[in-house]
């Protein structure tokens, strides 16, 4: 299997090449030229598997330059026990919400209590196997723009690995407490952390330029290094959340939650639209899905692009308590417009320079319609969020984070909507001690706040019994080593100082 470019099918690479490299010379995004057929009988296949077993045949399909052996040393280092708590990463709660059956797919068991930690725990192996194919004797370095949790889950994965270098840029004001505390007392020698006065997209598109400029890119070639991303739009991020979802629906017949061959429906509350995408591409191999419920905040920008066809950056940009999804730039929306428009490098091409120079484009109809026939669009503002937290405390006793509230309120309001009553699985994203603020805010009415988030952690526990994740609690006394505050301007100049070029 080979890749190509979303904004040139000229540019083609290995898998190998697509993760070391993490995005095209020309700014587009590497996709597969075809995807692997996923049956029924396959399916009924992999029901025994468990998860490890599952990851190695997804990644055998799709890593052709892959040895079987390179394989199963990528998934059996990633996905341990001591890292996720048991032998099956990814869990399903099944709870009950509004009298309407749910199952929540808890992917934040990882180390950093976070979804990322799903991809990212494997990224690293991925990506120093993929180096040595394609740039030996090259150090990889990872420039990451993250509105909270894949910093944190990306200098975790990557602390002290050999070759590497990591740069994570992240808005001031953009992140919760716990993740920016997270972020600033990360250990490792090869690990840097620097905030930026501006929002995720700023940082996103900082990120991008630096890439894409040929004379930064130079200067890293001539010290014997190279770019690399841990963003998701590095096909190595996204393929293995394409796993869990085949995963999870796997679980869902095992535990007889449905038979094989059911549809079900998939929510997710997402900002840069990797995570839905990843459902989306299992759904194109051959997994019985009706719809992607695509869920959003106060930043509703894919909520209208659903609806409407129109993708409108130009808007206000809302500081929310779900801020991995303060998101209005989201780029992996480009990948889905790709498959939507047969595979058009060119019309892609068109959208995202229209993106770039006006803030805004306006897919084809015939897109439009695809989009329309697979995905249900909703948002919700916080204080939903906050009502949907406390209203699933207090009825199941379940305790949920403020993203995983924003994707259950949402597909309340597809159900009241549309009347549809299809089994569905709900992506879980992040614990909720990293929100506790907010999560303490909706579970005791906003009353009693401590100062100290960690004295909020405690408090949330006491009122909830919910457990604390050990690596959070493991937080409390550590020093900061980053508290570097730089303009998005000052960031090229930034990486290349942190790197010792300049």
């Amino acid at each position: 299997m080979l890749y190509n470019s979303t904004e040139n099918k000229n540019e083609v690479v290995s898998a190998s090449q697509a993760i070391a490299q993490g995005i095209s010379k020309d700014g587009g995004l590497f996709v597969p030229q075809e995807l692997p057929e996923y049956d029924l009988e396959t399916i009924k296949s992999l029901l025994p598997l468990g998860y490890k077993g599952i990851a190695k045949k997804v990644f055998s399909d799709f890593l052709c330059d892959f040895t079987a052996e390179e394989i199963e040393d990528c998934v059996e280092k990633a996905y341990t026990s001591e890292k996720f708590g048991s032998e099956n990463p990814a869990p399903i709660a099944y709870k009950n919400y509004n009298g309407n059956d749910i199952s929540v797919l808890e992917l934040w068991h990882g180390p950093t209590c976070a979804f990322k930690d799903m991809a990212l725990q494997i990224l690293p192996h991925l990506l120093t196997k993929s180096l040595k194919k394609t740039n030996d004797g090259k150090d990889a370095v990872i420039l990451v723009a993250t509105s909270g949790d894949t910093g944190k889950a990306a200098l975790e994965g990557f602390k002290d690995v050999e070759h590497t270098k990591i740069i994570v840029f992240y808005p001031v004001d953009g992140v919760s407490p716990m993740q920016k505390h997270q972020m600033n007392t990360q250990e490792g020698s090869n690990v840097k952390v620097c905030a930026i006065e501006g929002n995720f997209d700023d940082a996103q598109t900082g990120v991008k330029k630096i890439f894409t400029t040929p004379g930064i890119s130079a200067q890293l070639e001539n010290n014997n290094m190279m770019f690399s991303s841990a963003n998701s739009i590095n096909w190595g991020r996204l393929l293995p959340q394409i796993v869990y979802y085949i995963a999870a629906y796997c679980e869902m017949v095992n535990d007889g939650k449905i038979s094989l061959g059911d549809k079900i429906n998939v929510v997710v509350p997402t900002g840069n639209f990797g995570n839905i995408l990843a459902s989306y591409y299992a759904f194109c191999m051959g997994l019985p899905v009706n719809k992607f419920i695509c869920a959003s905040n106060s930043n509703n920008v894919l909520t209208d692009f659903i609806n409407t066809g129109v993708y409108d950056k130009n808007r206000q940009f809302y500081t929310t308590i779900s801020p991995s999804m303060d998101i209005l730039v989201s780029s992996n929306l480009e990948r889905l417009l790709y498959k939507l428009s047969g595979d058009s490098d060119t019309t892609v091409k068109e959208w995202m320079t229209a993106l770039k120079s006006e803030g805004k484009y306006e897919v084809t109809p015939e897109v439009k319609d695809a989009v329309k026939t697979s995905f249900y669009g909703g948002c919700c503002d916080d204080n939903a969020t906050k009502a949907t937290i406390k209203k699933m405390f207090d009825e199941q006793g379940y305790l949920c984070d403020t993203h995983t509230a924003v994707a259950v309120a949402v597909y309340d309001k597809y159900v009241s909507e549309t009347g549809d009553k299809t089994p569905v699985l709900i992506a879980s994203t992040a614990s909720p001690y990293k929100f506790s603020k907010a999560v303490l805010e909706a579970v005791n009415n906003g009353k009693n706040l401590p100062d100290s988030e960690f004295d909020m952690v405690d408090l949330l526990n006491d009122i909830t019994k919910a457990d604390i994740p050990n690596p959070l609690l493991s937080l409390k006394n550590k020093k900061s080593r980053f508290s570097d505050v730089i303009k998005v301007n000052e960031m090229p100049d930034y990486v290349l100082k942190a790197l010792g070029v300049k």
